[in-house]
């Protein structure tokens, strides 16, 4: 019963991972679509689709930051997602189909993350970082001792 307990975890592991490479996919697509458009355009769109106040400051930011990015960024954003997002499938297929290498790539790749998540709380903390961290130290914990317990 506990290995079947532990089977299950394994598995909500691996979809977590196959959901986040999902979704990467996804921004990676959408940040290829933006390669031949007007990124602030299609933001004042939405803006305009969701009744968001044109004037708030927060509608500013994301204009501004729209505004500075370029073909060149686009394209290595969508790269760079593009890699993690076949990371986490990676991750998440081996896990859900329960092979040890798998969980050591997922205790390699997630620890690995976990300083560059403690710098980026450091310089500014927010409830959906620090939510992040927590739940990659549990994951990376439970993978380092189920590791260590069947070894």
């Amino acid at each position: 019963m506990k290995a079947q307990k532990n089977s299950v975890t394994l598995v909500l592991i691996g979809l977590f991972k196959l959901l986040k490479g999902i979704a990467l996919v996804v921004v990676g697509i959408g940040a290829l679509r933006f390669l031949h458009r007007d990124v602030a355009g299609a933001i004042l769109h939405w803006v305009d689709i969701l009744r968001v106040d044109p004037d708030n400051r927060h509608v500013h930011a994301l204009l501004d930051r729209a505004l500075r990015v370029d073909r060149h960024q686009l394209k290595a954003l969508s790269a760079g997602t593009f890699i993690y997002a076949a990371l986490f499938l990676t991750e998440g297929t081996g896990l859900v189909m329960r092979r040890r290498w798998a969980e050591y790539l997922t205790i390699v790749t997630t620890g690995g993350l976990v300083p560059l998540e403690i710098y980026e709380i450091a310089k500014h903390v927010t409830a959906v970082k620090i939510g992040v961290l927590v739940v990659n130290i549990a994951i990376v914990v439970y993978l380092v001792v189920r590791v260590r317990r069947e070894a």
